[in-house]
């Protein structure tokens, strides 16, 4: 399993199986085991990589940077607009020099195509920090924190609300790959990439999992063992539609009357960042079931993987 993620990119869970998957969890528990105790893990020591940020970001980009730093490696931030790139120059030709000068690449941006065009010209692994298709290290730091709270996935049941955008795309794959129902409760009129939604409906077909669209949010909380929110606009997509999101998407705020619908023990995630007041409340994400700072520090742990599944 090792040679076989040696130099592979990471561009979405669209491109790995469930044991591949399953592989990046456990180097991420033992590297965070590590952190923990304090252990050194500078695996990469010696390595640079690039960063390019298109997106505005908190936990996204500083959690590679930490991550990289904790695995003795060296991060550099590439400012978009200071690159070529904003004036012209074709991705093909950054993408081949960067190759020459950094040992991968971790992009945050908006086409899936963008990432995919940046790995077609780069011998080394590329690493997709967001797209509007996927955000497959937080994929990977949420399956690592149902992992920790709740022991098995087979069986479990999310509720998820919010838009259906690259976090609901991830997570929805991560869900049908490993046993676990995903119910995503959304106003009628908003949907998901028809090409997630089938893979991921393939992927529960072998795993005995439901992947369930549906207004009715209390069928959606119903016994949930993780209650998963997200933000209703997403930044620099659909700002444009921001008042009428917020309008149309109120009726499934995660709030304490909601969470008393999910089963008694059910743990509150969310991606962040959120907006209290509307995706969510404050007595949720300030209260006992919430995870959301154990979830955004599992994100460092997540990233650490992929970069030592894909380096060493």
């Amino acid at each position: 399993m090792r040679d076989k993620f040696r130099g592979k990119d990471y561009l979405g869970f669209k491109d790995f199986t469930k044991e591949e998957i399953e592989h990046l969890l456990s180097i991420a528990q033992d590297l965070k085991r590590k952190w923990t105790m304090r252990e050194p893990h500078e695996y990469l020591k010696g390595k640079s990589y690039a960063m390019i940020f298109e997106k505005k970001s908190t936990r996204t980009r500083n959690s590679f940077h930490a991550g990289a730093a904790a695995l003795g490696a060296q991060s550099f931030y590439l400012r978009p607009d200071e690159m070529q790139l904003s004036r012209g120059e074709p991705i093909k030709d950054t993408a081949r020099i960067l190759d020459r000068y950094f040992d991968g690449l971790y992009i945050r941006t908006f086409g899936q195509e963008i990432v995919e065009e940046f790995a077609k010209y780069m011998k080394n692994p590329v690493i997709n920090a967001l797209t509007s298709l996927e955000h497959p290290c937080q994929g990977l730091a949420d399956l690592l924190t149902i992992r920790e709270k709740k022991g098995e996935f087979k069986g479990l049941k999310i509720c998820y609300a919010g838009d259906i955008y690259n976090v609901c795309h991830s997570l929805m794959l991560g869900a049908a790959m490993f046993g676990m129902d995903m119910y995503i409760a959304t106003p009628k009129g908003y949907g998901a990439e028809p090409s997630i939604v089938e893979m991921a409906r393939k992927h529960a077909a072998l795993s005995g999992s439901k992947i369930v669209f549906t207004d009715d949010f209390d069928k959606a909380l119903k016994d949930a063992d993780i209650v998963y929110g997200n933000t209703w606009h997403s930044m620099g997509e659909n700002e444009e539609q921001k008042e009428q999101r917020i309008k149309d998407f109120m009726p499934y705020q995660i709030n304490s009357e909601a969470m008393s619908k999910a089963r008694k023990d059910a743990i509150f995630m969310h991606c962040l960042p959120g907006y209290r007041g509307e995706d969510m409340t404050d007595e949720v994400i300030e209260g006992p079931q919430s995870v959301v700072w154990d979830e955004g520090e599992n994100r460092m742990h997540a990233v650490k993987a992929v970069l030592v599944a894909t380096s060493l």
